[in-house]
C-alpha cells in the first residue's frame, strides 16, 4: 500500500468516525526540518559548542 492510499484510507475512516482528518503526507516536511535544525542548535548550546548558522545569500533567485 502506498503512502497516498494509506492517507486516503485514514481520511475515510476519520470522516466515518467524525474525527479530524489527518494532515496530508508531506504537508509538515519543511516545518519538521526547521524544528530539527533548531533542536540541533539548542543541543549545541547546551553542550557548549559554537552554533553554526549558515548565512543566507540575498539577491539570488532560486532556480
Amino acid at each position: 500500500m502506498s503512502i497516498t492510499q494509506q492517507y486516503l484510507l485514514d481520511a475515510h475512516r476519520a470522516r466515518q468516525h467524525g474525527e479530524a482528518v489527518p494532515p496530508a503526507p508531506g504537508t509538515r516536511a519543511w516545518q519538521l526540518l526547521r524544528e530539527l535544525r533548531q533542536y540541533g542548535r539548542f543541543r549545541a548550546v547546551l553542550a557548549g559548542r559554537p552554533v553554526r548558522v549558515r548565512a543566507r545569500r540575498r539577491g539570488h533567485a532560486r532556480a
